[in-house]
Parts: C-alpha cells; sequence; structure tokens
C-alpha cells in the first residue's frame, strides 16, 4: 500500500533521485593505487612501510628500455638519444628523482680493485664529449660497472632507465593520475624519441593501470553491445516491447546510481572493478524477469474470471510484487552480505571491488524490486505475454520433471557427489597467482606483454627484489 498508494510521488523521487545520481556518476574518475595492490597487514609489507625512506627506489616504478638498431649502444647517436630520455623521464611530474637510475645517472658508479686500492667512477666520466675514445671509456666503465643484464642488455643493444613512482606527490599530497602519468610517458619519450633507429619499451604497474584506463573506453562498447544482446533475449522471452525497455530502463538506471555512489561516497573505479557494473545490470535484469512472468501469471491466471477487477494490469502488478518483494528482497541481500564478504581480505583493491558490488546490489533493491513494478503498474505487459505460461506445453520440461522421482533424483545426488569428489581431488593441483608472463590483464600480444618479454628475454634480472633489513 505504501509503495502503490503512492505511484506518482515515488516516481518523481525516483525521477530526482536518478538525475543527481547520472550528474555524481559523470564525475566518477578511475582510481587507482600500487599500494592498493599489497596485503597492508602482512609484516612483510609493514616493514616496508616502516623503512620505506631508507628504501628509495624499492617498490612502485617503470622501467624505459631504449633500444638501438644499430651494432650496439656505444655510439655518439644513441648516447645522446638516452642522456635526452633520462632528463625527459628525470622532469616528469610523480617521478622519484633522486632514485631514477641509468648509465648517465651520477650515482652509477663502475669500482676496481688495484694494487694501490679501490679505484672508480660515475659510468659516464665527465670528460665524457662523443668522442671514439670517450665511447671506448664508456664501454670499459659498463662492463667494470656490473650493470650488464641490469641497466644494460646482455647483447648490449639498449640500456634501461629505472625510474620510481611516487603514488602520493610528497609536495602536494594529491594522488598520482595514472592515466595522465601514462600518457606523459608515451608523448613525452615514446612518440617523440621512437624511430626507424630507436625502439622505446615500458613497462611497470603504472603503465599497465594506464593501458587498463586506457581499455576501459572499449569496455564501454562491450556494455552498450551487452544492453542490446539482452534486450532481444528479453523481449523473445517477455513478447512484450514496453516491458523489455521498462526492465533496461530500470537496470540501466541502477548502473547510475551505483556509479553516483560510488563517486558520493569518495570512491572512484578502480580498473580491477570496471566488470561490476555489468554485474549490476544483469543482476538487475534477472530480477526484471521474474517481475515479468509474475505479472504474466496474475495477469494469465490469477485474475481470470474476476470480473470485477476494472484495472488488470494495476493489480496483477500489485499481487506480482506482494508475492516476490520477501524472495527478492531476501535473494539481493544474499548477494551483497557474499559480496561484503570479500571485505575480510586485506587488500585494498578487493576491498573497494567488495564496496562496488554491495552498493550496486543495494541500488537494484529500490530501482528493480520498487521502481520497476511501479512503472509496469503503467505500462502493463501485454496480452500476448501475459496469456503465455498458460499456453505452454509441457514437453520442453518433461525430461527434467523427471528428476522429480526417487530414481532419477538419486541418480542426479550421485551424479553430485562424485562430481564433488572428483573436483577436490582435482583441486589440490590448484594453481594460485599469475601463471603468464607479463601482465594477465592484458592480451597476451598487447604492446606492453611485448615490451615485457623484451626484458626478459634480453635482461638477467627480475624486477622483483629480496630485501634483508638488519
Amino acid at each position: 500500500k505504501l509503495f502503490f498508494n503512492n505511484r506518482p510521488t515515488l516516481i518523481g523521487l525516483f525521477l530526482l533521485m536518478s538525475l543527481y545520481m547520472v550528474y555524481q556518476a559523470m564525475a566518477l574518475r578511475p582510481d587507482a593505487a600500487f599500494e592498493k595492490m599489497l596485503p597492508v597487514s602482512h609484516p612483510y609489507i609493514q616493514n616496508f612501510f616502516t623503512h620505506k625512506d631508507d628504501l628509495s627506489g624499492l617498490g612502485n616504478s617503470v622501467r624505459i628500455v631504449v633500444e638501438t638498431e644499430g651494432e650496439d649502444i656505444f655510439t655518439r647517436e644513441f648516447q645522446d638519444t638516452l642522456k635526452q630520455i633520462h632528463d625527459e623521464a628525470f622532469f616528469i611530474p610523480g617521478v622519484d628523482r633522486n632514485a631514477l637510475k641509468s648509465i648517465w645517472s651520477p650515482g652509477v658508479r663502475w669500482a676496481e680493485v688495484t694494487e694501490e686500492g679501490f679505484i672508480g667512477g660515475p659510468v659516464i666520466p665527465d670528460s665524457y664529449d662523443g668522442s671514439t675514445a670517450s665511447l671506448e671509456q664508456v664501454r670499459g666503465n659498463v662492463y667494470r660497472s656490473g650493470e650488464v643484464g641490469s641497466l644494460v642488455a646482455n647483447d648490449l643493444k639498449s640500456a634501461i632507465i629505472y625510474v620510481p613512482i611516487y603514488d602520493v606527490d610528497p609536495q602536494t599530497g594529491v594522488a598520482l593520475d595514472y592515466q595522465v602519468f601514462s600518457q606523459r610517458l608515451e608523448s613525452l619519450l615514446r612518440d617523440k624519441y621512437q624511430s626507424d633507429d630507436i625502439t622505446i619499451h615500458i613497462t611497470g604497474f603504472a603503465k599497465v593501470i594506464g593501458e587498463l584506463i586506457d581499455g576501459m573506453a572499449q569496455v564501454l562498447i562491450f556494455f552498450i553491445t551487452a544492453i542490446v544482446i539482452t534486450a532481444l533475449l528479453l523481449f523473445n522471452y517477455s513478447r512484450c516491447l514496453k516491458a523489455t525497455f521498462v526492465v533496461l530502463t530500470c537496470s540501466i538506471i541502477a548502473v547510475f546510481w551505483q556509479l553516483g555512489l560510488l563517486h558520493s561516497l569518495g570512491y572512484g573505479l578502480d580498473p580491477y572493478s570496471v566488470l561490476v557494473p555489468f554485474l549490476v545490470f544483469a543482476i538487475g535484469v534477472s530480477h526484471g524477469v521474474q517481475i515479468i512472468n509474475g505479472i504474466a501469471h496474475e495477469s494469465g491466471n490469477g485474475l481470470a474470471g474476476e470480473a470485477e477487477i476494472k484495472n488488470v494490469r494495476y493489480w496483477a502488478t500489485r499481487r506480482a510484487f506482494r508475492s516476490l518483494y520477501i524472495p527478492g528482497l531476501t535473494a539481493l541481500v544474499s548477494d551483497g552480505i557474499g559480496f561484503a564478504t570479500l571485505m575480510i581480505i586485506d587488500i585494498a583493491v578487493i576491498k573497494d571491488l567488495a564496496i562496488a558490488a554491495s552498493v550496486g546490489v543495494a541500488t537494484i533493491v529500490l530501482t528493480n524490486l520498487i521502481l520497476l513494478p511501479i512503472l509496469l503498474s503503467y505500462s502493463g505487459v501485454n496480452g500476448k505475454s501475459a496469456h503465455k505460461d498458460s499456453q505452454k506445453p509441457e514437453q520442453p520440461w518433461a525430461l527434467l520433471n523427471q528428476f522429480t522421482q526417487p530414481k532419477a533424483a538419486a541418480t542426479a545426488v550421485l551424479v553430485a557427489i562424485g562430481a564433488f569428489a572428483l573436483g577436490s581431488y582435482y583441486s589440490q593441483d590448484l594453481k594460485i597467482g599469475d601463471l603468464d608472463a607479463g601482465a594477465p590483464e592484458l592480451r597476451a600480444d598487447s604492446r606492453y606483454n611485448k615490451d615485457n618479454h623484451f626484458i626478459t628475454s634480453n635482461y638477467s634480472t627480475s624486477t622483483d627484489v629480496f630485501v634483508v633489513m638488519a
């Protein structure tokens, strides 16, 4: 009575809230951070944070590889290009300049033990002038520095600029915008310096996130495609264009409400949570189908023969709502609790995903459990759809109906027990973690994974570092 006796008022409130949520959703921005990927309560990670200032250069970083198509890196042209790229990277906002490393860094030195003691100096000496003698001196210094396989490739055809970055600018306190940072790497380095003679490869967490954020525009295309496919399937089921439109509209409203609420609560949309709106849309459509089915049942069967009822669509929708709101609410609360349990995993990116999904389920309670029946009470479900249930032959369900009999049911239970036993046995060999080289979030043939393959194929060092603090 509360809902159906105040339909115009509720529709007006939902309309105003939807406009506000769309406005909030339009302000939502991608949100990512390196520390969000870490289990912050783990003792190793806590040690890292405690000594973070003393471990400058470890953690979030980008590797820029400059490759020559020539014989090796010991040419004047290549060294000039490498120095320019080193200097460009140095001035990109968000870079930890004190920890930036390449053979052009003054802190990258060579050392040698002689009968007179230790001698050494920077790999690129102050006297470097690009001459043949200077280049030969640099070649010798590179060998003596121990950086072959680390900052210089094993085949001497490329060199790395190691670029540690801040998650939060220490001066302004503003979180790093990974999309802007990734675009600067492209515009200031790759687009500017890559040529027929020079190839630039870039890897690192910031670049992965940048690629994912750039790919979020393609996700929108997939979402639109999903809406079209869902609309066709829903129309095929309901045979009612109005009901199909209303269900899709309410499900899309639920997505906008979810995104708007996330922004209102101070969250962004993490690239790893970008598929949650698909989930919200799918759950909304699922509940919409149940409501359409309930209205069809009430219209075709429940109200048949009741001549005194004039507004059939109103009363059919009201009765359908009354029969479905408790199981529907129970199902949605169960979904929300299921997503909320992800909060026990102490990794911020997983917690953000749990919050996004839980907020999305909460919006469906309002948009698809309350607004949808109210709108359908005006639009109704056409007669062909309304009587569809009563006209369906039993033939398609005959096979499934057999499982209500003891013999077939016992067989199904035995099969399930056998499948459980097999699953339990083979699950012992389940691999946890990234099994493929590169970034599993991106395709194997993506530019990033090709860049990563180049580094692992031509350098001896790994991005994984083990640190002992005594």
